[in-house]
């Protein structure tokens, strides 16, 4: 499912951009395992993150997740990092 969930990123509903406190997403895949995918989000801070996880949109913005697709609990991590510099 690989494509279908990549296609699925490509496409998908830009409704975090709404959010109170987003600054960026990045969704990238590592060239030796194209089926892994890895979402980088930028927030003003952990607070607005919590929000927007919180919400309807977040929810709303899983519509498009591709039918039958499993995520593995085991493989599936959120971290959260200190900005130092860019």
């Amino acid at each position: 499912m690989a494509e279908a969930v990549r296609q699925a990123f490509v496409e998908r509903p830009h409704l975090v951009e709404q959010a109170d406190g987003f600054v960026r997403l990045d969704v990238i895949r590592p060239e030796e395992n194209l089926r892994e995918m890895w979402l980088l989000t930028y927030w003003r801070d952990r607070e607005a993150y919590c929000a927007w996880h919180k919400s309807h949109q977040y929810h709303d913005s899983h519509a498009g997740i591709p039918s039958g697709l499993k995520l593995l609990a085991s493989s599936t991590q959120l971290r959260f990092f200190e900005h130092v510099a860019s």
